[in-house]
């Protein structure tokens, strides 16, 4: 019924909230690579172009399908009923909406000036079609909440729309600002027997930008929806290049053909601090998108008593660690969420580096180090644990390798076990592991996809929880919060749930996620969505 059954499909999609791209810019005439901007203008074409470089194909474009189209291709196309800025909802395609006192009815009035890019207009049927879309292949979408609670939907007329719930839900405006599945396909993009799950025959949207050129594998051209109601791009392309490797586009974006590098993971926290180093080029970094969070099984007996729990999170330098692991791009964290998030503006104690409080926890706990020995023992069993991480992260590896190494020192052998990304979601999904690290998904999508992560078995968060003397208690708090219409009443339930959470330390917070800018000097109005999913190229520009 919640919204976290995502966690899963996203790991199945990428890295655990590695969502993010490389960004360039140079011009493209209509051949299979692109020029640099500055070889454009020497050949007399005025055109502004940005080059964004992507690991991966951009996909089919398929707004009601996941992988392997990419976010932040399918938000350049099209757009939502509502969005999500600076911590609100606010209006986009629909200007303006009504709730009935139960919470159970939504009412949408639509703009009247939208078209699609093949100048179609944008009404209420169109809007009605996309959702039936969905629900048509709803096994395909239950992860997000408001599919699982949509009773029904209507066309009014025109201009307004309404869906009409099972029961309230109160997270189904921030469900309506995700990227995908619910984003609107004009009616010629529509298969013949409406059914989207076996494709689209065009990605024709009504966003500012429409795909005009395509090379499977090797590069896309966006160009501006001609038909575009809200504010017109200031560039004239965007051209998306496969670039698989990070080190290739450090290189080329060194030698001048770039652009813009963006997003989180898309290069080494070394390659942004030499570049910024440089003087030559802009860095900036967002506020925080997420947390980073290492997650403690207490369905495992060690880990099960709170004091233990304790000690491992008294027992490693958090700030040292974010320092010389992010090189400080990352803030150490002290909230199991960022604090700019809905709800999770809370004030909890920080935990504090303590390695004599660590030890006597541990030996409060029944954990003994005897002489000559350099793992505690208890009954007979020594205090060894396994962190699982994915193989292909390298930040996880090196913060595990740390960890091992620090609490080696307060008497804990840790095992690190890197493994590929599917036996990563296996061993989640299944609850085999010690301790892993998770990161939340940000917004739109939390806290409440956080909280349904808490309640929901099977995805890796509520699982290793199930020990918590209160944990029933915290889910009861969940599933009032999610369906209260009592505003008060939501945020003191979500705050006791991580406060509470965070007094149990069986989620330990390490640092907070940034996403990353680098840019050339030409290149101006580089912001950072508020949607953790969404392009980045809203008013960006270039220098003349």
């Amino acid at each position: 019924m919640f919204a976290t059954k995502r966690k899963s499909l996203l790991l199945s999609m990428s890295l655990l909230l590695v969502l993010s791209a490389a960004v360039a810019g140079c011009s493209t005439p209509k051949t299979e690579t692109a020029g640099t901007a500055a070889e454009t203008a020497a050949a007399g074409n005025k055109e502004e172009t940005v080059t964004m470089a992507w690991p991966r194909d951009i996909g089919p474009m398929n707004p009601h399908l996941y992988n392997p189209s990419q976010l932040f291709a399918q938000s350049m196309i099209y757009e939502p009923l509502v969005a999500y800025k600076d911590g609100k909802i606010v209006p986009h395609l629909a200007e303006s909406w009504t709730l009935s006192p139960d919470g159970k009815e939504y009412t949408f009035k639509l703009r009247s000036n939208v078209k699609f890019s093949d100048g179609t207009a944008f009404t209420a049927a169109t809007v009605k079609k996309n959702f039936d879309a969905v629900l048509k292949n709803m096994k395909l979408h239950t992860w997000l909440g408001v599919i699982s609670v949509l009773e029904k939907t209507e066309a009014v007329d025109d201009a307004t729309f309404k869906m009409t719930l099972k029961e309230a839900y109160y997270p189904t405006l921030h469900d309506l600002a995700v990227v995908r599945p619910v984003r609107f396909l004009a009616e010629s993009g529509f298969p013949d027997d409406g059914d989207t799950s076996k494709g689209v025959k065009n990605p024709i949207g009504t966003g500012p930008w429409m795909l005009s050129e395509y090379k499977k594998d090797e590069n896309a051209v966006f160009t501006p929806n001609p038909n575009y109601w809200g504010e017109k791009p200031k560039v004239d392309k965007v051209v998306v290049k496969v670039v698989p490797d990070a080190e290739t586009r450090v290189l080329a974006f060194e030698k001048g053909d770039l652009d813009l590098i963006f997003g989180e993971g898309v290069i080494s926290f070394d390659a942004y601090k030499q570049l910024e180093q440089t003087g030559k080029y802009e860095t900036k970094l967002s506020e925080p998108v997420g947390t980073r969070n290492l997650v403690l099984n207490t369905m495992n007996e060690k880990l099960a008593d709170l004091r233990v729990r304790q000690a491992l999170h008294q027992g490693f330098n958090k700030q040292a660690m974010v320092e010389g692991v992010t090189l400080g791009m990352e803030e150490k964290a002290d909230n199991i969420l960022p604090k700019n998030l809905p709800y999770a503006n809370i004030d909890v104690k920080p935990v504090e580096y303590n390695v004599e409080q660590a030890k006597a926890l541990l030996e409060e706990a029944g954990w003994k180090l005897s002489a000559g020995k350099t793992v505690r023992e208890k009954d007979g069993k020594a205090l060894e644990l396994e962190l699982l991480y994915d193989k292909a992260d390298l930040t996880q590896k090196a913060m595990a390798e740390t960890l091992q190494a620090e609490w080696a020192a307060i008497g804990v052998k840790l095992n690190i076990t890197g493994v590929e990304l599917t036996v990563y979601i296996q061993r989640r999904k299944a609850n085999e592991f010690d301790m892993n690290f998770y990161s939340n998904f940000g917004a739109p999508y939390d806290p409440h996809s956080f909280m349904t992560g808490v309640v929901q078995k099977g995805f890796g968060l509520s699982d290793p929880l199930q020990a918590l003397p209160m944990k029933a208690e915290i889910d009861q708090k969940i599933k009032e919060g999610m369906t209260t219409t009592d505003e008060k009443a939501r945020t003191a339930l979500f705050s006791s749930v991580l406060t509470t959470l965070q007094e149990q330390s069986s989620i330990l917070p390490i640092s907070y996620i940034k996403k990353l800018a680098v840019y050339q000097k030409d290149v101006s109005t580089v912001q950072f969505p508020s949607n953790r999913d969404e392009h980045p190229f809203y008013g960006i520009d270039t220098k003349e």
